[in-house]
């Protein structure tokens, strides 16, 4: 496990490239409670504490080492990851490059609709836009090279396949992943108490909609 700065305001703790070692390093941190730490934020291989004053990173970077030292004692209750079901439409309309996914599978298309639907994922981590999902546990057979040239625009709500991963565009906003289909799910709302649908740790399911279906789920 290293410890090193972000900048002058953050702290960067590298840990395995294991989701379990990744949440639990965040749990650790979060229960200590450090002074000074204004937010924690895991990604694949480390987590990332962001700090309210640059005068305050030696300081935490020492608090951060005492932590991780500690045994963490069992608690009562483990903590229980959710289960996230979202529906997706693959009509053609939404799924702009499933025909291209399908040629380099090698598969027709709706083989990867099925292969994709029915795999079950893991949030690996939370960012990029705010809320978008980076989803591990995409089948081996489905993996595809991110596109050449990426869009200047992806719809919200945009299911892709970049590589060995799948995931949502919660926003419009410029991508270069594979684009498979689209969920009427809103993954980002500033009005919600936690804005963001998914966190590090969610286990996530899609099923297939039809066209209607994705009608009445957005109104």
């Amino acid at each position: 496990m290293e410890i090193v700065p972000l900048g002058d305001s953050a702290l960067i703790v590298r840990v395995d490239d294991s989701l379990g070692e990744v949440l639990a390093t965040m749990r650790k941190l979060e229960a200590a409670n450090i002074s000074g730490v204004s937010d924690i934020a895991p990604a694949f291989a480390s987590v990332a504490l962001f700090l309210e004053s640059p005068e305050q990173l030696e300081a935490c970077s020492e608090a951060v080492r005492v932590a991780l030292g500690k045994k963490r004692r069992a608690s009562g209750a483990a903590v229980k990851p959710r289960l996230i079901e979202v529906p997706v439409c693959y009509d053609v309309e939404f799924a702009l490059d499933l025909e291209t996914v399908a040629q380099h599978c090698g598969l027709a298309p709706k083989e990867v609709v099925a292969r994709h639907a029915a795999a079950r994922y893991g949030v690996r981590c939370v960012g990029f836009t705010p809320g978008f999902p980076f989803l591990g546990g995409l089948p081996s057979k489905l993996a595809t090279p991110r596109r050449k040239s990426p869009r200047a625009a992806v719809p919200a709500g945009s299911v892709a396949i970049g590589g060995p991963q799948t995931g949502i565009y919660p926003l419009r906003s410029p991508g270069g992943w594979n684009i498979i289909g689209r969920t009427p799910l809103r993954l980002f709302d500033v009005t919600r108490e936690r804005a963001a649908l998914f966190r590090a740790g969610d286990r996530v399911h899609f099923f297939q909609i039809r066209r209607d279906e994705f009608e009445r789920w957005e109104e």
